[in-house]
């Protein structure tokens, strides 16, 4: 009679674990269908290791985009994980804490890791039970707990950084499609000159900017920057810049005072956290006049009577300094079939398998031996030069090149 009674309280002891079971199972998993915050859970996980399970000592440590993270913990000082999760990284199974293992395990019993493909996502160390009967059934469920609670939050960890992802890529898409649509797809062959660019973003958002401004028949103005930064803001800074160029040039006869009014227009938008290189020129092809001002920018190259002239006067960036000081302009008469190639830095950096760079004397080399083409021509040959250089190396920066002609 006593051992049929003993089994008897033994069944019902097991049936009342299993309802507890089942009951927390569909609690948790109606939780995680609620779409419960992370804290939530944690606490969920925490009450029902202390009241249900009745364990005296745990930590959770959860992989965050940071690093591990103690999220969950009981009679555990969250301060002091400090070099604990190495200790859990070596296990990928259910595993028991001896004495012999590291002291500061102490007073916990088990480890309990959760992978997601083979990646470890989560830990969770208990100790204390302190029901020891029926003790491997429990130890399966608080595992299977684990784990669910665990793969939860990686979801969520997941998702979110989906969703982050795809809105930094609606933000390179709307970057992108601002940048395009302030690049001019043509510029001029007429008569008297020639025009022709190459574009070259890299991973199709950038930062530099090329213009053609037109003011009669025989006098127009080009330009080339170098805006600092990439994405949107970029973008965003530099159809802004787009708009003051075109804008100021026309309120101004000379170079120096456009571009003193360029830089103060800069300077309020972005107040020194953004610089920009620029170099601006106009040109009179009835006079056959070359005016510009180089503002920090890399120095174009005009190509005349067979040398080779930089065009490096000007100033500092546009936009690092409240007022420029001693903006010099230059004005150069020019001879028939005159070229100016205006470029960014980004094609002298640009880099081959054997970490040569492109460099300044590769360039005034082609420019030299080439110079007598039209731009168009010109352009389509450098492209071939570029892509022959680097070879299978990608592109580090963006690269614009805007070439001009005078016949």
């Amino acid at each position: 009679m006593n051992r049929e009674l003993a089994i008897l309280e033994k069944l019902e002891k097991e049936l009342s674990l299993k309802q507890l079971q089942i009951k927390s199972l569909l609690t948790i998993t109606q939780a995680i269908n609620d779409n419960v915050s992370a804290d939530g859970l944690f606490n969920m996980y925490k009450s029902f290791l202390s009241w249900e399970m009745g364990i005296e000592k745990m930590a959770l440590f959860i992989i965050e985009d940071h690093g591990w993270e103690c999220t969950a913990s009981i009679n555990f000082n969250r301060n002091e994980f400090e070099g604990i999760v190495p200790l859990l990284l070596p296990h990928k199974r259910l595993f028991t804490i001896k004495n012999g293992d590291h002291a500061k395990l102490a007073g916990f019993d088990i480890i309990i890791p959760v992978f997601h493909k083979e990646l470890p996502i989560a830990y969770s160390i208990i100790g204390g039970i302190k029901e020891k009967e029926d003790l491997y059934n429990k130890i399966q469920f608080i595992t299977t707990i684990t784990n669910i609670i665990a793969v939860a939050i990686e979801n969520k960890r997941l998702f979110k950084k989906q969703i982050e992802q795809e809105r930094y890529r609606r933000e390179m898409e709307l970057a992108s499609q601002v940048q395009h649509m302030l690049i001019p797809e043509k510029l001029p062959v007429e008569e008297k000159f020639a025009m022709s660019k190459i574009y070259k973003p890299h991973f199709n958002i950038g930062g530099d900017y090329l213009d053609f401004i037109r003011f009669d028949q025989d006098r127009f103005a080009f330009c080339i920057a170098d805006i600092s930064g990439k994405g949107v803001s970029a973008a965003l800074l530099m159809a802004n810049f787009q708009a003051m160029i075109q804008s100021l040039i026309f309120q101004y006869r000379d170079l120096e005072t456009f571009v003193f009014a360029l830089n103060q227009s800069v300077y309020r938008i972005t107040k020194s956290d953004r610089y920009i290189t620029f170099f601006v020129a106009e040109i009179d092809a009835k006079q056959k006049t070359l005016r510009y001002v180089n503002a920090g920018h890399y120095p174009p190259i005009l190509k005349m009577n067979g040398n080779l002239i930089r065009l490096d006067k000007g100033c500092s960036f546009i936009g690092a300094f409240e007022k420029l000081n001693d903006i010099k302009e230059e004005k150069i008469d020019l001879k028939p079939d005159a070229m100016i190639i205006s470029f960014t830095d980004g094609l002298p950096d640009l880099k081959n398998v054997k970490e040569e760079y492109f460099g300044d004397h590769f360039l005034e080399e082609f420019v030299h031996q080439n110079g007598h083409m039209d731009p168009e021509s010109f352009n389509n040959l450098l492209l071939t030069e570029i892509d022959t250089f680097r070879g299978e190396i990608d592109i580090a920066d963006d690269i614009a090149v805007l070439t001009c002609k005078i016949y």
